[in-house]
């Protein structure tokens, strides 16, 4: 039972002070606390109060800035079950996502701490509810930076707001080179009450094992894994398998689960005859079947499951490429059949991502296929997208490249309650996301080899901070969980200072930030200049798959209008200055003098951006396809955005698609 019509309450305090003003207790007055929902997040709350004005207009980010030094309490009560629970029941406490660091009680009694915001946080309540009965929650979430202790001497960080490294909470949050500074804190996913009986069902994965060159039929496989807590007599699990248009059984099977293994667990093999197969929508239909199982014991159903399924194989050929000595691909292979990937790099849909609703990602994701994309690339200074974020490019025939959340930075190895947590983090993730058709990919990071390697480019060699992740814990991770989809090391990776040409994916950034190739040990240099800049140095790449480049525009007028100053509605205003998170401030203006000349006000800024970046990509999209099978792959840097802002994107943050869009479109 999701609990989304509790009514919860906010209030923050001076840190540390909740906890002795009785916060916890039931029987604390809160009636002069704010209304809030949840799923949410404090900074939407406090805007909804009149407490802080749109952090998004003007510069009031910068005034939201004592946001994050407070200490805020959430609070709400939910009616207990109308009877005790038996002796073969339990009743779950489950948090999708909490935002980050929280103490949870229940009716006063402290039920524990939660440490992450990209996993799930369980509590067994039923030693605790008080059956017919009002049952008070409490949450407690501290300030991130009082939790950056305990670290020892790590002193290779590096980069932007280096305090966010040591915190499993979305990185971009502490600002980007596109995004605000405006840290989210909160109950960010659904909360969820799971009154179970005797066992239940603990994972899912369907993946396909094998199909018939002629496509007469498939052998896919159905692992369940359950969790007993009451009878210890034999479990049935059944499965069916269903068309999900026709509503037509496909094939159904039975599974025994008995044992003393915890969890219980098995697999079940199935042939599917003329199976519709998953593809992506340039290729074919993205044929989905619905998955039903039903948990049982002598004949009485205990727990039930069902989703969305594609029978497909994904994988990652990295072949040498005979036809360019020395070289290998990186392309993907769907269904037996190799594909160029045409797509962009997803970031967070909003800063204040917990409230966004489900239309919203449909929104997105319908423009992106209308733009004939087939591929999006999670970057990994954001969050694991919510579900309707996978469910939606199942359905529209989209692959996902899904980052693990580590980006531009060095992460520490030296905490061993950190290590903890990313294994427990890399464990819940996969194992949630597994069975989406869409996934094509596991990449251990954005740029953090790579960038490391630049940093010392002079003593070369050196074992970059957080290769524990990259190297051992995630693919190892991937393989126990997850062995169906290919893991990469990071983005970029391979070669000949993990951009290199010949070898893995590459990130073109010589166009928009200067940059030059380069190898290990050859020290980084870079152009800001319009030389340095243009697109049409994108002529000179000749990479494998390039899973990085664009470069900026302007949104539409309306955007801009709404969220800057009619006094200040001027190129490098401060304001719009404000709204542009890229330095120098000037590279737009060195890229626009190649393509139309400096613009003379507002409306040739906008038109003359746009274009730029329009042709930009077209030039640079041609070139890379032309490479074709050489190159296998052209993510753009970026699809959308998180606020309004002057960005890479080209879809702006109320959907205003950019010339850029509609040049990819056609």
């Amino acid at each position: 039972m999701r609990l989304e019509t509790l009514a919860w309450k906010l209030q923050d305090f001076a840190p540390g002070d909740g906890v002795p003003a009785g916060a916890y207790r039931p029987e604390y007055d809160d009636n002069a606390w704010i209304d809030v929902v949840a799923p949410g997040d404090v900074h939407r709350a406090l805007i909804d109060a009149g407490r802080i004005e749109d952090p998004f207009y003007d510069q009031n980010e910068l005034a939201c800035a004592w946001v994050e030094d407070r200490e805020w309490w959430y609070r709400g009560q939910f009616e207990g079950p109308a009877a005790a629970v038996s002796a073969d029941e339990r009743v779950l406490l489950v948090f999708h996502g909490l935002d980050t660091f929280v103490t949870i009680w229940l009716n006063g009694r402290e039920l524990g701490r939660h440490r992450n915001m990209f996993r799930e946080a369980v509590f067994d309540i039923t030693e605790h509810l008080l059956p017919g009965q009002p049952n008070t929650l409490a949450l407690c979430f501290d300030r991130p930076h009082d939790h950056i202790s305990g670290f020892g001497d790590f002193s290779s960080t590096w980069g932007r707001n280096e305090e966010r490294v040591f915190l499993r909470k979305a990185q971009f949050s502490f600002g980007w080179d596109w995004g605000p500074r405006l840290p989210n804190v909160g109950i960010w996913r659904p909360v969820e009450l799971r009154h179970q009986n005797r066992a239940s069902i603990a994972g899912i994965h369907f993946y396909t094992l094998e199909i018939d060159r002629t496509n007469d039929h498939a052998l896919v496989a159905v692992r369940v894994d359950v969790e007993r807590f009451g009878s210890d007599q034999p479990l049935e699990a059944h499965v069916v398998l269903l068309g999900s248009e026709t509503g037509a059984r496909a094939v159904s099977g039975v599974l025994p689960l008995d044992g003393d293994s915890v969890p219980l667990a098995d697999v079940l093999y199935l042939r599917v005859d003329q199976p519709r197969l998953w593809w992506t929508h340039d290729l074919g239909e993205p044929a989905l079947y619905d998955l039903q199982i039903t948990l049982e014991q002598d004949g009485a159903v205990l727990d039930e499951y069902q989703r969305q399924v594609g029978i497909h194989t994904i994988e990652l050929d990295q072949s040498p490429d005979m036809a360019e000595p020395g070289t290998r691909f990186f392309r993907f292979v769907l269904n037996g059949v190799p594909i160029f990937a045409k797509g962009a790099n997803w970031i967070p849909a909003d800063s204040f991502f917990g409230a966004l609703p489900p239309d919203h990602y449909v929104n997105l994701l319908t423009m992106a296929r209308d733009a004939n994309m087939n591929m999006l690339r999670i970057w990994g200074g954001g969050i694991y997208e919510h579900d309707v974020f996978y469910e939606t490019c199942n359905r529209l025939g989209i692959l996902v490249w899904q980052d693990f959340m580590f980006a531009c930075a060095s992460y520490p190895e030296n905490n061993a309650d950190f290590v903890t947590e990313v294994e427990a983090e890399a464990r819940y993730q996969v194992a949630r996301l597994r069975s989406h058709p869409c996934l094509a990919l596991w990449c251990g990071n954005n740029e953090n080899q790579w960038l490391y390697d630049m940093v010392h480019w002079d003593t070369p060699g050196l074992k970059v901070p957080g290769s524990l992740y990259y190297d051992r814990i995630l693919p190892e991770v991937v393989a126990e969980l997850d062995d169906q989809v290919p893991y990469w090391p990071g983005s970029p990776y391979g070669g000949n200072d993990h951009n290199d040409m010949a070898d893995g994916d590459r990130h073109n950034w010589n166009v928009w930030h200067g940059g030059f190739p380069r190898q290990f040990g050859e020290k980084p240099k870079n152009d800001v200049g319009p030389d340095g800049v243009t697109f049409l140095r994108y002529a000179e790449d000749f990479g494998r798959f390039i899973s990085e480049f664009g470069m900026h525009a302007a949104p539409v007028y309306e955007t801009l209008r709404r969220n800057i100053p009619a006094d200040q509605l001027y190129h490098h205003s401060p304001s719009m200055d404000h709204h542009n998170k890229d330095n120098p401030k000037n590279k737009g203006d060195n890229l626009m003098l190649t393509v139309t000349g400096l613009p003379q006000n507002l409306d040739e800024y906008i038109e003359f951006s746009m274009i730029a970046q329009a042709e930009g990509l077209k030039f640079g999209i041609e070139h890379f396809r032309r490479r074709k099978p050489h190159c296998s792959g052209t993510l753009f840097w970026q699809l959308n955005d998180c606020w309004p802002v002057l960005s890479w994107s080209v879809i702006d943050y109320y959907g205003f698609g950019k010339a850029g869009y509609y040049y990819a479109r056609r």
